[in-house]
């Protein structure tokens, strides 16, 4: 039986999977109509076994799949890990630990930058993973053995992904490039963001700060309510309403009313009302609680021919290096290193970025190498003082 659907089997499965030193985890889902992910099917994979878990089965209990999640013994290795981990804090608040994404593995090794995980499979298990299923609804009951085969594809291959990445970055002594990274993915702030930090998420947010402490109000309110009743918080209002909210403060429901993508309806019921006093908090607050406004761009304007040299000399230290350019820096990093040198504050300039690239980007910044053409290929080269 490749689907597990009972909590006693569930408990044996993992109590065997308890004595591997990894299993492979990935997780179907449904959120399109709902602000958190529906969870509706776990593949898990150790060396030898694979199956399914049906956490919509009736009565299952998920207690001895998040105890195997919690096991410090046992590597939990995910694709592209993210949304998966974020469903388990979800459930349990704690991200399963340990954890190694193949996505990032693969970036360190020297596969490009997010690379899928079709394409790692083909590369790396030498399989071909059929996708055919990937939109359907897995919420609906019963599954067909065609889904169930198309899920556990995702963690079989991932088995041998996991064990030939692990090894390279081993021989290659670069294990410890996956940490910062990984610190990232294991810290549960990283999936529980901060209401009141949410309007910076919002494009074209610029202007006064009054108006983006009315804007912070209210997409906190909003993120808050979406959560509450579990729907996506577009289909709470839109951006573009709430920035119009926080440009024109409405402070009546007649104003209200006329935001496009509200209508009298709403304006006038209690999420109307909901809105309007965020916007007078927003208001009500003093000048010394107020959001600063975005920064402008104040870049010397010999910031940006020195960046697109900076990206050359990136592209050739990642091919040398055989590493994703996307790890090492990206493009904000490299303008701030072309305007502030030394003093700019971006991960490149720290660690093993900057003994492979970050060191050799302020060296060219400051004249000490240059670009050139030799023999048909770019080559770095060492700036010569006069003599």
């Amino acid at each position: 039986m490749s689907v597990i659907d009972d909590t006693e089997s569930l408990a044996e499965f993992c109590r065997r999977l308890a004595r591997a030193p990894y299993v492979a985890v990935d997780t179907e889902f449904m959120r399109e109509k709902t602000y958190w992910p529906r969870l509706c099917l776990v593949q898990l994979a150790g060396p030898e076994e694979a199956r399914a878990v049906d956490p919509l089965a009736e009565g299952l209990d998920l207690g001895p799949l998040h105890a195997l999640m919690d096991d410090p013994s046992v590597v939990k290795v995910f694709h592209a890990a993210r949304q998966d981990l974020e469903i388990f804090v979800h459930q349990t608040g704690r991200v399963p630990a340990p954890i190694f994404d193949t996505q990032v593995a693969a970036m360190v090794c020297g596969f490009g930058d997010a690379v899928s995980y079709e394409n790692l499979a083909a590369k790396l298990a030498k399989a071909r993973v059929d996708k055919s299923s990937r939109f359907t609804d897995w919420s609906k009951r019963p599954l067909t053995d065609r889904q169930v085969s198309y899920a556990l594809a995702d963690v079989t291959h991932l088995r041998v992904i996991y064990e030939k990445l692990n090894r390279r970055l081993d021989e290659t002594g670069r294990a410890h490039w996956l940490t910062e990274e990984t610190d990232i993915l294991s810290d549960p702030a990283t999936y529980l963001p901060d209401p009141r930090q949410m309007y910076r998420r919002i494009k074209g947010r610029g202007g006064k700060p009054r108006m983006l402490a009315v804007l912070r109000e209210l997409a906190a309110w909003r993120e808050e309510a979406a959560q509450h009743r579990d729907i996506p918080r577009n289909r709470m209002l839109r951006d573009e309403a709430l920035l119009e909210i926080a440009h024109h403060l409405p402070d009546t429901a007649e104003d209200l009313a006329r935001v496009r993508g509200m209508g009298r309806g709403m304006a006038e019921g209690g999420q109307g009302r909901a809105i309007l006093e965020a916007v007078a908090r927003g208001l009500a607050l003093p000048e010394s609680e107020l959001p600063e406004a975005p920064p402008r761009d104040t870049l010397p304007k010999n910031a940006g021919p020195i960046g697109e040299l900076l990206k050359v000399l990136l592209k050739l230290r990642c091919q040398e290096h055989d590493v994703a350019q996307k790890l090492l820096a990206s493009s904000d990093d490299l303008e701030q290193i072309a305007a502030f040198g030394e003093a700019a504050a971006v991960k490149t300039l720290n660690g093993w970025r900057r003994e492979v690239f970050g060191a050799d980007a302020l060296r060219l910044r400051d004249g000490d190498l240059a670009l050139a053409v030799r023999d048909g290929k770019a080559k770095v080269v060492a700036v010569e003082e006069p003599g």
